[in-house]
């Protein structure tokens, strides 16, 4: 089949897993057209160079701004409306070309409105790949929500809007509630192969993930404490203290994390995922006003598989080390997965639009989580 795969270039977790499954269709014999945006697109353009089947078109998107771990939303509509023009003939020279080209079979698309739109415009399904309609398409407990209504409500309202009328809704979790709209599946979290490949090693050290390069407070906050820290995303390299400032390093990074006696970090999914995969304790620390995150580190805390706070420091960190072991063993009840839940549903969708058929309500190749 000829797909064009939308990704959403708003932080690398879309990218990473997107590469997952562009992996598994190009062995599969389709042809993938990769509509990305930002470090998305470098990144997915890199990695499959040279691949027969695939290609790939930069986009235009959203690009948030983030300071002393919050949304700032005045930033971010400064910087939308500075970059609006260049953006919008970008994508406007881009729609031509795709909708006078061939027609594609059907399209994926991981958050990425743009792709969608284009699946409208074709008339062919549109599959979704995500885990950010958690949101909007599960059923969470009362308890889960308490004291989120207004923030709730908006994400809600944002993620459903992004991309209605989907064929089908794949959503990527570690927390598995019922859905409560048809046409919605759980799949575990999608992995890149270095994780799956990784053995739980645990050692000394904190692994800290950084996204933000300008958080001075954060190495300072960490050397009052009396731990090893090993930390990623400050942009530089060298040892201060107790904290080891390290170097991008794919490999190191999940040589850092399968060994960690603990990781810290935002409350972004993918990291998230693959921290209980390997059974990682963790430490989430959510951007303020990114209710998707809020949403990812209450499940992690409500399983017992980590903690959650606002910021790192002395009174956060401290407390969640203290009780490492008993993370560990509520870890010990989640059994870890693959791809292939994920890959037999792709499959399964990809089948059935082919066939011509109506919107699934379930998949027969659906994983069952006890």
């Amino acid at each position: 089949m000829r797909l064009l795969y939308g990704v959403v270039g708003d932080g690398m977790g879309h990218a990473t897993r997107s590469r997952v499954v562009i992996s598994h269709l190009l062995e599969s014999g389709h042809e993938v057209h990769v509509l990305a945006s930002s470090r998305a697109f470098g990144f997915l353009a890199k990695t499959f160079a040279g691949r027969g089947g695939f290609e790939a078109t930069e986009i235009a998107g959203l690009r948030m701004v983030y300071n002393d771990n919050k949304v700032r939303k005045g930033a971010t509509a400064a910087v939308t409306l500075f970059e609006a023009p260049q953006g919008l003939r970008r994508n406007a020279a881009v729609w031509r070309k795709l909708t006078k080209g061939p027609r594609p079979d059907a399209v994926i698309t991981d958050f990425d409105t743009f792709a969608a739109l284009l699946g409208r415009h074709f008339r062919v399904p549109v599959v979704s790949i995500d885990n950010n309609h958690a949101i909007d398409r599960l059923r969470h407990p009362r308890a889960m929500l308490r004291h989120a209504g207004v923030d709730f409500a908006l994400a809600k309202a944002i993620v459903a809007a992004r991309l209605p009328r989907a064929y089908h809704y794949l959503i990527a979790s570690f927390f598995f509630p019922p859905p409560r709209k048809l046409g919605t599946t759980l799949v575990p979290p999608i992995l890149r192969p270095e994780i799956l490949a990784a053995r739980r090693e645990p050692g000394r050290h904190v692994l800290v993930y950084q996204t933000a390069s300008t958080n001075r407070g954060l190495i300072p906050a960490l050397r009052k404490l009396p731990h090893e820290f090993r930390v990623y995303g400050m942009g530089r390299e060298g040892r201060e203290g107790n904290v080891t400032l390290c170097a991008f390093s794919e490999q190191g990074f999940v040589d850092d994390l399968r060994t960690a006696r603990a990781v810290v970090a935002g409350g972004g999914f993918s990291l998230m995922g693959e921290a209980v995969h390997l059974r990682v304790p963790m430490l989430a620390v959510p951007l303020r006003g990114q209710f998707e995150q809020e949403l990812n580190a209450r499940w992690l805390e409500a399983l017992g598989y980590g903690a959650r706070a606002s910021k790192v420091d002395a009174e956060s960190v401290e407390p969640f080390l203290a009780r490492v072991d008993e993370h560990s063993q509520a870890l010990q009840g989640y059994t870890p997965r693959d791809n292939s839940a994920l890959f037999a549903c792709v499959d399964e969708l990809l089948v059935r639009a082919a066939a011509g058929e109506r919107r699934p309500t379930t998949l027969d190749a659906a994983p069952q989580f006890g």
